[in-house]
């Protein structure tokens, strides 16, 4: 086994954190950076990058907000140079469906002569457990501008796991793997089964996407984090992503996790428990 650590970027992120527990587990050293590690790293200060790339030949890459912005083709381009200058050979980066700013970065990294593999994934489930839509679910009403499109929500652990896969085995490099759950669904179906096992009553309330950003921006989200829930809810989320995929079973050999599974893991953690929100990282 390769004794030089796997660079895990965004190490308190949803999918970052998961990596990293996986790769402890399978005796793999990392070295998890963020913002407030040591050392840091920060997507907005390209100073940051090369302490923590040095020593490191793979890495798995979430990048901060969102590939979506249109800044990102550029940092990652910037990003891929400085990996490559410190010896990095392999990196897995995770991108979002149907963002074709994402799709400008990942050819970025396609292009960049490293070994790459890309996890381009739906919408996450744990959004409705762990992000910002858990207030809601707790709160008995979730309103968001997303109407009945439909969404085959994937479950991070799933991420995590392809993620993982592509890390360690080398049959997988230079792999494009799009993952999705099994089903396609709605946000009213979503939270109708989130209902049923809670134990009290939730409802989805669809509203116009100009309140939505006006009760964000009431919360203090900066304007770069508003023009991103306007492209996710407006661009991306218009129908385009519904059909699931078979990206999990191509890289795992089994098939993606089901929202009902997904329930019963939150359901062991007390997370939409009445009793008040958990701390989520």
């Amino acid at each position: 086994m390769n004794n030089s650590p796997i660079l895990v970027i965004g190490k308190t992120a949803k999918t970052g954190l998961r990596v990293e527990q996986r790769l402890h587990s399978l005796g793999y050293s990392t070295r998890g950076v963020s913002r407030s590690s040591s050392p840091t790293f920060n997507w907005e200060d390209s100073t940051t990058w090369r302490k923590a790339l040095e020593g490191t030949q793979s890495a798995y890459v979430t990048f901060y907000p969102d590939l979506a912005i249109p800044s990102a083709e550029d940092t990652i381009r910037e990003f891929v140079e400085a990996a490559k200058d410190a010896g990095l050979q392999h990196l897995v980066m995770l991108s979002g469906r149907g963002e074709q700013g994402a799709q400008r970065a990942e050819k970025v990294l396609m292009n960049s002569g490293l070994a790459w593999n890309v996890v381009r994934a739906s919408w996450f489930m744990q959004n409705f457990s762990e992000g910002f839509m858990i207030e809601g679910i707790v709160g008995g009403e979730l309103m968001l501008p997303a109407g009945d499109n439909l969404e085959p929500f994937i479950d991070i652990d799933d991420i995590a796991d392809v993620a993982v896969a592509a890390l360690t085995r080398s049959e997988l490099r230079n792999r494009l793997f799009e993952v999705t759950g099994p089903r396609a669904m709605t946000f009213t179906q979503c939270v109708a089964e989130i209902s049923k096992v809670v134990g009290y009553p939730v409802k989805y309330t669809s509203i116009s996407i100009d309140d939505f950003l006006t009760a964000l921006r009431d919360q203090g989200l900066p304007e770069e984090m508003l023009w991103l829930m306007r492209e996710l809810f407006t661009v991306v989320f218009d129908g385009r992503n519904s059909s699931p995929t078979n990206g999990v079973e191509e890289a795992l050999g089994r098939p993606a996790t089901d929202f009902s599974e997904y329930l019963r893991k939150v359901m062991a953690t007390g997370a939409w428990h009445h009793s008040g929100l958990l701390h989520q990282a």
